[in-house]
C-alpha cells in the first residue's frame, strides 16, 4: 500500500535521525503508533493533549471490482490525514491505533443475503461490545480525547459506535467521537455529487455501495487494486433504497449498486477533498469545544426510513438466530 510505505520511510527516518542524535522537528514526530511502542513510552504521553485514533474497517464483499477492505484503506488514509491537522496544533500529539477490521452490515443485508462471500461481518451487539471494551481500556489509562475513524454506512454500524461514544463520555467525561456519524460528516460523502452531468447522476440512481463514487475514490487511493474491467460493468440503477431492496434480492445481483464504470480517479479526488475536509473539520471542532451533542447523528435520522428499518429489524434478528446458537453450542460444553 502506497501510503503505508510512506509512513514506513517516515518512521525510519526518523529513528535513524535519533540514531544519529539529530533533532526530529517535524511534525511527524508528533505521530505516534501503539504497536510500536512500549510501556514506559506510552505512560509518557500527556493525557490533556493526546488523540487517539481508532481506524477501522469493515471486510464487506465490494462486488465484483472492490476489494473487501475497500472501507478499511479509506479509513487508515483518513486517519493519517486526519493526525497530520491535529498535530499542527501546538503541543498535541497522536497516538493512532492499528486498524481494525471489524464491523456490522455489510450491504448485502439490503437483499437479506447474510452469508455472501467476502463479507465476514459481526453481531451488532459484538461490535458495540468490542468498542466499548476499548473505551474502558482507554478511559481507565486516562485518556480523555479519541476519534472513531471508521466510514461505513450500514445504520446498525453507525448505532453502535455512537453507543460506545456516548458510554466514554458518560463514564469517563472525556470525548469518542464517531466522525462519519454525524450528519455533516456523512453528508460529504455526496457533495461531489454535484459535479456529475444529469446523465451521469441518472444512470448512477441512488447508489449506496460500490458504486460511481466508491469506485472512484479507490482510483484515486489505490488504482492498484481496481481491476480495469470495471469500465465495462453493467449498472444496477435503483432511485430510492426500496428499489435497492430488489436489486439486491435478485439472484444475478453482483454485490453492488449504481455505475462503476463511470468512475474516474479525478472524481474520486474531489469525493475525497470534501469527505477528508469534513473528518478534519469536525475533529478539531471536538478540540476547541465544540459539544457534538447538537449535531444529528446519521444512525438516528434512519429510524424515520421505513425501508432501513426493515432491514435492521431483520439484520438483528437474524444476529439473535447466531448469538442463541453460540449460546446453546456454550451450554452443552458448560462454557458459560
Amino acid at each position: 500500500m502506497i501510503s503505508t510505505r510512506i509512513w514506513m520511510r517516515v518512521r525510519l527516518v526518523c529513528a535513524l535521525l535519533v540514531f544519529l542524535g539529530m533533532p526530529i522537528t517535524h511534525a511527524f514526530a508528533q505521530i505516534y503508533h501503539v504497536q510500536d511502542m512500549n510501556h514506559q513510552q506510552i505512560r509518557a504521553l500527556g493525557r490533556d493533549k493526546t488523540v487517539v485514533l481508532l481506524p477501522g474497517g469493515i471486510l464487506e464483499q465490494h462486488g465484483t471490482y472492490l476489494p473487501s477492505f475497500t472501507d478499511g484503506y479509506m479509513n487508515e488514509r483518513l486517519t493519517q490525514e486526519i493526525a497530520n491537522a491535529i498535530v499542527e496544533r501546538p503541543e498535541w500529539k497522536v497516538l493512532i491505533f492499528p486498524p481494525i477490521p471489524l464491523g456490522t452490515g455489510g450491504a448485502n443485508e439490503i437483499g437479506r443475503k447474510y452469508v455472501f462471500d467476502g463479507t465476514f461481518a459481526l453481531r451488532f451487539s459484538t461490535l458495540r461490545a468490542v468498542f466499548m471494551d476499548l473505551a474502558t481500556e482507554l478511559g481507565n489509562a486516562g485518556f480523555r480525547w479519541i476519534f472513531v475513524v471508521h466510514l461505513h454506512g450500514a445504520p446498525n454500524h453507525n448505532r453502535a459506535l455512537d453507543q460506545a461514544g456516548d458510554y466514554f463520555r458518560d463514564t469517563y467525561g472525556g470525548r469518542m467521537v464517531h466522525l462519519f456519524g454525524l450528519m455533516p460528516v456523512f453528508g460529504a460523502w455526496g457533495e461531489a455529487e454535484k459535479t456529475l452531468g444529469e446523465k451521469e447522476r441518472q444512470e448512477n440512481g441512488f447508489a449506496v455501495h460500490a458504486d460511481l463514487q466508491e469506485t472512484s475514490v479507490l482510483l484515486f487511493l489505490r488504482p492498484d487494486l481496481v481491476p480495469p474491467t470495471y469500465k465495462n460493468a453493467p449498472a444496477h440503477t435503483g432511485h430510492n433504497m426500496e428499489e435497492l431492496v430488489q436489486i439486491a434480492k435478485r439472484d444475478e445481483w453482483p454485490g453492488y449498486f449504481g455505475s462503476p464504470r463511470l468512475a474516474s480517479a479525478a472524481y474520486g479526488a474531489k469525493v475525497w477533498k470534501a469527505v477528508s475536509s469534513k473528518f478534519i473539520e469536525f475533529t478539531l471542532k471536538t478540540l476547541d469545544g465544540f459539544a457534538m451533542e447538537q449535531v444529528p447523528r446519521y444512525g438516528d435520522v434512519l429510524k424515520t426510513s421505513p425501508a432501513n428499518v426493515a432491514i435492521d429489524n431483520a439484520a438483528l434478528a437474524r444476529d439473535l438466530e447466531v448469538e442463541n446458537k453460540q449460546l446453546e453450542w456454550l451450554r452443552k460444553k458448560n462454557l458459560q
